[in-house]
């Protein structure tokens, strides 16, 4: 048994972990970390963000192939095979870990390898990958142990042809047809990728749209888009069981309806990753989510113990991750942090979506007085010489004031083009206003131009009144 004693003692490598440890050593602290997989990254570099982000990456080029003239004298449209995809979509895994494992040698930050959980006051137990057990005290501790897919007992998730958004990645076959229950982001982004490789693709959705948190406009455009690259969206439908055998995989709704296809994928919420803590033995308790309730300064019900990251809930994005657990490493240092509530929203769709502020919905029910901007891209030299002429930019802003209420983003880039007004919409007073993107020259031809044409729509309708 060995012991060590840190200043900072992180659970998890993911990006709240990652954050954590590396600006409480910046801060002159000496700092931990546990990692039950061999390799640093958690889920977002092995399970999550990075191989689904890349895995789109590369459906997306087979679909700029298929769709260029310059390609067609070569023969017929070409088709690849889901494993050959994932196959290239892995190769950036293995690039992000030697990246990423680079920072804590760097940094110096000791990482113990094995399962953590709580044992008493300020101590936490490692269980090595051997049977050995290592005792850790340390005055803070970071709890940023990530989520996983959420099973429910009546699924049988060791059927080979049941998935959830883990196990998909380990698919070694190309069904013809593919269910998806579950039209939350993971599963729209996934509906998307298996229209893209020309598979029959059925998502299942409980509620009356997809993603309702984002604006109506925006909503309806990646329904249609899905529609037209083949997928059948079905609204408010539950499921009541699931039977599989070896030959198909069906999927029977509340409403009577039978959906049978060559594999199902199951997208239905997260559970976060605190079961095997023994939360107990610091008087700790985590909700029906397995997640945990954190103060402005990301401190849990025990003063010493934080969380961060997917295990304490929305947002759940690897961008708010990374920039909560830097801040918990500020709170504990004793100075100011930052609760982070304005993360703009990036959606990994086909085409993709990205979103900040107000939503027309949210305006109009406040009953605040804006106007529209809009600029599409087709009408934009540069989405007309790349190709990627679907989709557009929306901006609300204040009739009086001209203060950006609320950017929304559909079409190629969205998650980059998303910043430029991120950038302005966050200058305090006066400096936020829809008049500094008429008044800016932007780069022709460019994406960005895009906000010129926004604004000037949305002033012209301003000034008609």
């Amino acid at each position: 048994m060995s012991d060590y004693h840190y200043d900072v003692l992180v659970i998890g490598t993911g990006p709240a972990g990652e954050g954590a440890a590396m600006a409480a050593v910046k801060q002159g602290m000496r700092v931990g970390a546990i990692e039950n997989r061999g390799v640093v990254g958690g889920n977002c570099s092995h399970k999550g963000t990075i191989p689904s982000k890349a895995l789109r990456h590369v459906v997306k080029q087979i679909i700029r192939f298929n769709q260029n003239n310059l390609f067609h004298h070569m023969g017929e449209s070409t088709r690849v095979s889901y494993p050959k995809v994932l196959k290239s979509a892995k190769t950036v895994i293995p690039k992000q870990v030697d990246l990423h494992t680079g920072f804590y040698n760097r940094n110096r930050v000791y990482l113990h390898i094995g399962e953590a959980s709580f044992s008493d006051d300020n101590e936490v137990r490692v269980r090595l990958p051997d049977g050995a057990v290592e005792t850790i005290r340390a005055k803070h501790i970071v709890v940023a142990t990530g989520s996983r897919p959420y099973r429910p007992a009546d699924v049988n998730f060791n059927h080979p042809r049941v998935y959830d958004s883990d196990t998909i990645l380990e698919m070694n076959h190309t069904p013809r047809h593919i269910v998806i229950y579950g039209a939350g982001v993971i599963g729209s982004e996934y509906a998307s990728i298996f229209a893209g490789l020309g598979i029959k693709v059925d998502l299942i959705n409980s509620r009356e749209r997809l993603l309702s948190f984002l604006d109506d406009e925006i909503s309806d455009a990646l329904s249609y888009h899905l529609r037209d690259s083949g997928v059948t969206v079905r609204h408010l439908e539950e499921y009541e069981k699931v039977e599989a055998n070896e030959r198909s995989v069906t999927l029977h709704l509340k409403s009577g309806k039978r959906l049978r296809a060559d594999a199902l994928l199951w997208c239905n919420g997260r559970t976060g990753n605190t079961d095997n803590l023994n939360l107990d033995a610091v008087g700790l308790e985590a909700d029906h989510r397995g997640q945990l309730k954190v103060n402005d300064r990301y401190q849990t019900d025990v003063e010493y113990v934080y969380a961060a990251g997917d295990v304490i809930g929305w947002p759940s994005l690897a961008s708010a991750s990374y920039d909560q657990g830097r801040e918990i490493a500020m709170a504990i240092n004793g100075e100011e942090c930052r609760f982070v509530t304005d993360a703009p929203t990036g959606i990994y769709t086909l085409p993709e979506i990205s979103s900040l502020g107000k939503t027309e919905r949210e305006l109009t029910e406040a009953r605040v007085p804006y106007e529209v901007g809009r600029a599409f891209f087709k009408n934009t030299a540069r989405a007309q010489i790349s190709g990627e002429d679907v989709g557009m930019l929306k901006l609300l802003f204040h009739i009086d004031t001209h203060e950006i209420l609320g950017i929304h983003c559909f079409g190629a880039e969205a998650s980059e083009i998303i910043h430029i007004g991120q950038a302005i919409m966050n200058q305090e007073g006066e400096a936020n206003n829809i008049n500094y993107f008429v008044n800016t020259t932007f780069n022709y031809p460019t994406m960005a131009e895009a906000y010129r044409t926004a604004a000037l729509e949305g002033l012209n309708r301003v000034n008609r009144l």
